[in-house]
């Protein structure tokens, strides 16, 4: 449901709850301020489409999401996939790719596909979240020490070519980029400025001193994009072609796929801190919608952000109204201050990353991962970090959540077990049935556990190494929950090799799933070559039953009137079934 109509139905746009709500929204659109416009130029854009992406889509994702206190815009988690789109696309290429995949969120909210985020394992998020960390700080390095523009494709060569400039560092650059990290990490330390927001002291203060000083060689929005223009951007249809979408379907998928982890990851965060539940799958429409949108006003990806949604509850915020005033400050702002924007320096902005990035790397976490998770939880943080850092997100999370699987899968595996079941084990149900051990020639197996892929191997060995061959061999199906295409051919393999070898196989308890598909399958209800068909009993004193029956029919089989005895007996069996034959 649309959390907007849901919160007015839960009687949260009463007066009393305005105040707080426009005061959260008020102090979530100071926050999103040197944010948003940080996270433009790190992406590649200009800084006020940082803004008009906050506006655009933080707004739409207030309304038509599925989270009361969702604050969307963008966000660091996307800078790593944005830059590399715009530096091989242009920022054309970067907004169509946005629209793409707003498109392709709205989809997987219609397809209910919002519990995605459930099947990504813990490993594989922290590994990817801390690798984009690392990204982006040393993609800050230029800007905070006021470096010259290096080239590379890769990580690593950015890596070295940036250490090799590092001897050509601007000092008041770099200057007011340490004072500028200071602020952000101990403004509120300061007397009368506990409430205010740290990024946003770093950038008043640097702005003013460079306004102030006019040092020479420091780079600002000013002097790198000529300032940030007045007013509200206008609607602007993006040219289309079939080629321009089929090249642009990988990068479009890549931050369709990231959006909708980063976007519920967050709506979970929020839950948490405000006992609230989102909806998902709205969630996804809502955020697809929003990406369809802020290309359209001049704006990228937007997702939603953990940070700023956690200031926002801290806050007060109690409804979805808390997000439309931060859309709409960020509008007063682009009418009345965009021209102040001019002096702010680029290293302030990077100090603000530098933080940001720390923050997203989560190296506590990551450390204790490290130090108490299992070894193959550790081999997949460590995999999907490198991969992100050194070959690509997309790929780093395919790896990292197929390891996941395949280990999943094997340890999943180990738990089927296929075993006999001794007399002793039995002695309980044999006694309710009037028996005191298993029928001579019975030998009875049980399996336990799913019949899937990954588990045939254990089954069929088991099966297949019966010591010595039994007349019958019943196989108790009653724990396991279910079969996939491969158990059942398996199961049906085994069978027909055991009964090739003289032994009589007897299935039985299958639960209602199992039954119907093995059914199905064609596995049951046939002609087994035995002139009857597949044998199957509900409870196993069916199945003891049939096995006591299949013994005196071979043993009338050897002779003239007791063959026919035998044969007018297997009939009733067949037609009247095996709990009707004394």
């Amino acid at each position: 449901m649309i959390a907007l109509l849901e919160a007015h139905r839960a009687g949260l746009y009463a007066r009393h709850q305005w105040l707080p709500n426009v005061i959260a929204g008020v102090i979530v659109g100071v926050v999103a301020l040197p944010l948003a416009m940080a996270f433009a130029i790190a992406s590649g854009a200009r800084p006020e489409q940082g803004l008009y992406t906050a506006i655009v889509g933080g707004g739409l994702v207030s309304i038509l999401g599925g989270s009361r206190l969702q604050i969307a815009g963008p966000t660091g988690a996307f800078i790593a996939i944005l830059a590399g789109v715009t530096a091989k696309y242009g920022i054309a290429g970067l907004q169509l790719a946005t629209l793409m995949a707003g498109v392709m969120l709205v989809l997987m909210g219609v397809a209910r596909m919002g519990g995605v985020i459930k099947f990504i394992p813990a490993p594989v998020i922290v590994g990817f979240t801390a690798g984009i960390g690392v990204i982006i700080f040393v993609g800050q390095w230029r800007y905070f020490l006021g470096l010259p523009a290096v080239e590379g494709e890769h990580f690593h060569e950015k890596l070295w070519h940036l250490v090799q400039v590092l001897p050509q560092a601007h000092a008041a650059t770099t200057g007011i980029a340490l004072l500028s990290l200071a602020l952000v990490i101990h403004a509120n330390r300061v007397p009368g400025l506990k409430r205010v927001p740290g990024p946003l002291v770093a950038m008043v203060v640097a702005t003013l001193l460079q306004a102030v000083l006019q040092l020479p060689g420091v780079a600002t929005i000013g002097s790198a994009f000529g300032g940030i223009p007045t007013g509200l951007p206008s609607l602007t249809l993006p040219e289309l072609s079939m080629a321009q979408v089929v090249t642009l379907i990988g990068p479009a998928f890549t931050i369709a796929m990231l959006g909708a982890i980063e976007s519920l990851l967050s709506a979970v965060v929020a839950d948490g801190m405000a006992g609230t539940k989102h909806d998902s799958n709205q969630e996804l429409i809502g955020q697809g919608i929003a990406n369809i949108a802020a290309p359209l006003f001049g704006g990228f990806a937007a997702t939603g952000a953990i940070a700023r949604t956690a200031t926002n509850i801290r806050n007060g915020a109690t409804s979805p109204l808390a997000g439309i005033v931060h859309a709409l400050t960020l509008v007063a702002v682009l009418l009345f201050l965009a021209p102040l924007a001019a002096s702010v320096p680029l290293a302030a902005l990077a100090a603000i990353l530098f933080v940001v990035a720390w923050n997203m790397s989560e190296v506590k976490h990551f450390a204790h991962i490290l130090k108490t998770a299992p070894t193959a939880d550790r081999a997949i943080l460590v995999i999907t970090f490198l991969l992100t850092v050194f070959a690509d997100l997309v790929v780093a999370v395919n790896v990292g959540v197929i390891l996941a699987i395949l280990h999943f899968l094997r340890r999943m595996a180990e738990v089927v077990e296929t075993q006999p079941v001794d007399a002793q084990e039995l002695a309980a149900e044999l006694k309710q049935y009037g028996l005191e051990h298993l029928p001579s020639g019975v030998m009875v197996y049980e399996i336990a556990g799913p019949m899937f892929f990954g588990a045939v191997e254990n089954f069929e060995r088991a099966l297949m190494q019966t010591h010595t061959d039994p007349q019958t061999l019943i196989i108790r199906l009653r724990r396991v929950p279910f079969m996939d295409i491969t158990g059942i051919q398996t199961l049906d393999e085994v069978t027909t090799k055991l009964r090739q070898r003289g032994v009589r196989v007897i299935l039985c308890e299958a639960n209602a799933r199992v039954h119907a598909k093995l059914r199905r399958a064609g596995v049951l209800g046939r002609d087994t070559g035995e002139g009857h068909e597949e044998r199957y009993a509900e409870r196993l004193a069916d199945a003891l039953r049939l096995a006591r029956l299949d013994a005196v029919v071979a043993d009338a089989g050897h002779g003239g009137l007791a063959g026919i005895a035998g044969r007018v007996i297997e009939t009733s069996r067949r037609y009247l079934g095996a709990g009707d034959v004394p």
